[in-house]
């Protein structure tokens, strides 16, 4: 990420704001990816794990339509200004599913198995900062 852009968390985006990608980890002891990175696998409980750059492509393994504002973090929008979003599970191909907010909302454009790809957008009430989500990847 250049200097100048700020993110909602450390550690979990990297890349350039037009090819972002995400951070996790990868288990040297039992090959088990995880996101975000982890200090240990869960799977085997080994700490011998490395940062792995995850793909930005993957497919749509289930989603929602968030349609009411949510009442605790890390939401930090206002309740009054509130626009549903969508939200959903992306699968990475041999690498793990990521629950991620999802660009489309409307849910006559979101289907299960649908390709979908990383991108970076202005998180709720965060001044600025971008947070990941996953756009369906015909629209790009």
């Amino acid at each position: 990420m250049p200097a100048d852009a700020r993110t909602v968390g450390d550690g979990l985006i990297a890349g350039a704001p037009d090819a972002p990608e995400l951070v996790g980890s990868r288990c040297r002891h039992c090959g088990v990816v995880a996101f975000p990175r982890q200090g240990s696998c869960a799977a085997c409980t080994s700490d011998d794990v490395e940062e792995r750059r995850l793909g930005r492509r993957g497919t749509l393994w289930t989603w929602t339509v968030q349609c009411f504002a949510p009442k605790s973090p890390p939401y930090a929008g206002a309740a009054d200004g509130f626009e549903p979003y969508g939200v959903g599970y992306v699968e990475l191909p041999g690498e793990v599913r990521v629950e991620a907010r999802l660009t489309e909302a409307d849910p006559a454009r979101l289907r299960i198995g649908m390709p979908m790809e990383l991108v970076l957008v202005p998180a709720p009430g965060s001044d600025g900062a971008l947070t990941y989500a996953f756009a369906p990847a015909e629209d790009r």
